[in-house]
C-alpha cells in the first residue's frame, strides 16, 4: 500500500513528480551504502570497476555533468571531474563511504540550486549533443539512477550474502 507521500506525488503536477522521483532514487542509491564497511563498499564482485562505493562516486559525475555542465555550461573538468565517464568509477585511496556520500549530497544541492528558477520546458544548451529541455535531463537522470540502483541492490545482496557465509573448517 502506498504511503501518503507517494499518493501525493502520484497526483502532483509533472514538474513536481520528476524532481521528487529523481530525489527518491538519489536516496536509494546512497542507501545501498548504509551499514556496509569500507572494505565491503569497495569490494569488487564483478569484472568491471563497479563496486557499491564506485557507483556512488559515478553518481556524483552523472549529477554534475547533467545538472552542472548541461545546465550551467561549465565543462565537467571545471568541477574536478574526469573527462571520460568510465574514469568516474575510479576510487582514490581517500574515498570513503562518508566522503563520497557527502560529496554526492553536495552535488545534489548544486543541482537543486541550478534549476530552481527553471521549468521543465527550459531549453539547455550546455551539452555537446545539442539543446535539450530540462524535462529530458530529469528523465535521463531517472533512467541513470534506476539502473545504478539495480546494480547497487545486486552488489549489496552479494556483500551481505558473503557476510552470512560461515568459513569452512575442513582441510
Amino acid at each position: 500500500m502506498a504511503d501518503s507521500k507517494e499518493r501525493d506525488i502520484r497526483t502532483a503536477p509533472i514538474d513536481e513528480q520528476l524532481p521528487a522521483l529523481v530525489d527518491e532514487y538519489r536516496g536509494k542509491l546512497l542507501a545501498s551504502l548504509e551499514g556496509v564497511s569500507e572494505d565491503e563498499a569497495r569490494r569488487s564482485l564483478v569484472p568491471s570497476r563497479t563496486t557499491l562505493l564506485s557507483l556512488a562516486k559515478h553518481a556524483i559525475f552523472v549529477e554534475t555533468v547533467w545538472f552542472g555542465e548541461v545546465v550551467t555550461g561549465r565543462y565537467r573538468t571545471e568541477y574536478g571531474l574526469p573527462s571520460d565517464s568510465g574514469d568516474s568509477f575510479n576510487l582514490a585511496d581517500e574515498d570513503t563511504v562518508a566522503s563520497v556520500t557527502e560529496a554526492y549530497w553536495q552535488a545534489v544541492e548544486r543541482s537543486h540550486h541550478a534549476v530552481e528558477e527553471m521549468t521543465l520546458d527550459t531549453v539547455l544548451t550546455g551539452h555537446r549533443s545539442g539543446p535539450m529541455p530540462l524535462r529530458w535531463i530529469y528523465l535521463h537522470m531517472l533512467r541513470e539512477l534506476a539502473q545504478h540502483c539495480g546494480h547497487a541492490e545486486i552488489l549489496r545482496e552479494q556483500v551481505l550474502a558473503q557476510r552470512a557465509q560461515i568459513p569452512s573448517t575442513r582441510m
